[in-house]
């Protein structure tokens, strides 16, 4: 029987250790919200598994503890900030709270940012916007880690790029989070530590040979991941890797050519209403028409039906707030020597709920 807990007592835990470590509390809350948003909805490797690393880096002022983005551009729908390695739910949360209403006005606001700490889950930023008949786009990379090769290279030159995407229909959003890489870090390190091997040939040695076994990435010199498509249609994920790289390194400004030896993620999010061009009516009618064609669709023989991204994800959520979070088995015991250190303790597990 699985152990869970109580999504609140997760989220109070994680408050109460940011905030022990060094975090303004208006900073904590968003972060403890939006890691265990990402447990909720099944993203395990990008929700409370993150919490450790956030408290190391705070511990070792890797992550700003207190503070407010620095404004450097701003129009009525344009929004350029320099975050200064704050943390990143935080700093999006607030990029957020200046887009939503100028799209509501203007049609479209857009935000780059700059320097900013890990951002978490992209998808559990999404749905807020697309609950208020909103499309959001939402990308991000890292300009201090270069762990994908380019398509027919060896050597790595960017990070795994991932994009969120968020557009409202007239039933369930469709909620997209993936990386235009095969693999992403979080999941190759915890394959490592499991000494276990991917089903699939996603990363290559250096001398460009593909395997499926993550221990690859930790040999000097290492080796690097293939982009989305793998050894075969890598060019595709190439293409779309290329595509972050422009909108979030190079808009904000300040990404690889200083090659900084600091993690610091480049963002770049937009809010989109679709009032200004079909109209939102229209919107939500055409992805909805879209969405229920994808399902229709005869799946492949021994195989399940079609569902859309987010699909999934929302379903657990909801199942997870009535019977609580199930944590990946790591977590709890990487947290526990956090807990220890400043005499906190671990959350009590959930009696089983039908």
């Amino acid at each position: 029987m699985a152990t869970r807990y109580d999504h609140r007592g997760l989220a109070a835990l994680a408050n109460t250790l940011l905030r022990k470590a060094g975090l303004e509390p208006a900073l904590a809350r968003d972060v403890a919200e939006v890691l265990v948003e990402g447990d909720l909805l099944g993203k395990t490797t990008h929700g409370l598994a993150l919490l450790p690393s956030y408290l190391q880096n705070l511990m070792s002022g890797k992550m700003t503890p207190k503070g407010r983005p620095t404004v450097l551009k701003k129009s009525s729908t344009i929004l350029l900030l320099d975050a200064n390695y704050l943390p990143g739910p935080f700093v999006v949360r607030r990029a957020l709270d200046w887009a939503v209403p100028r799209a509501k006005k203007h049609g479209v606001a857009t935000v780059s940012i700059r320097r900013c700490h890990h951002i978490a889950c992209l998808q559990a930023y999404l749905e807020d916007v697309t609950d208020k008949g909103l499309a959001i786009l939402l990308m991000c990379s890292d300009p201090a880690n270069a762990v994908v090769a380019p398509y027919g290279g060896t050597r790595g030159v960017f990070s795994p790029n991932p994009i969120g995407a968020g557009f409202p229909t007239t039933g369930a959003p469709i909620l997209i989070d993936t990386t235009t890489s095969s693999l992403s870090n979080a999941q190759i390190a915890r394959k490592y530590r499991a000494k276990q091997k991917f089903p699939f040939a996603a990363l290559q040695t250096p001398s460009g040979q593909p395997t499926n076994g993550p221990a690859v990435m930790f040999k000097t010199p290492p080796g690097t991941i293939f982009p989305l498509g793998g050894i075969e249609l890598g060019h595709k994920g190439f293409a779309l890797s290329i595509i972050v790289e422009a909108l979030t390194n190079a808009l904000c400004g300040e990404g690889r050519v200083k090659k900084p030896a600091r993690w610091g993620a480049s963002v770049w999010l937009q809010i989109i209403n679709p009032a200004f061009f079909g109209g939102t009516a229209a919107f939500a009618r055409e992805t909805q028409f879209f969405a229920q064609a994808c399902r229709k669709s005869k799946p492949r023989p021994g195989h399940p039906a079609v569902r859309l991204p987010g699909e999934q994800s929302l379903a657990r959520r909801r199942e997870q707030l009535k019977k609580g979070v199930e944590l990946h088995p790591e977590i709890m015991p990487a947290l526990q020597p956090w807990t220890e250190k400043f005499g906190i303790p671990l959350p009590v597990a959930l009696k089983h709920r039908k």
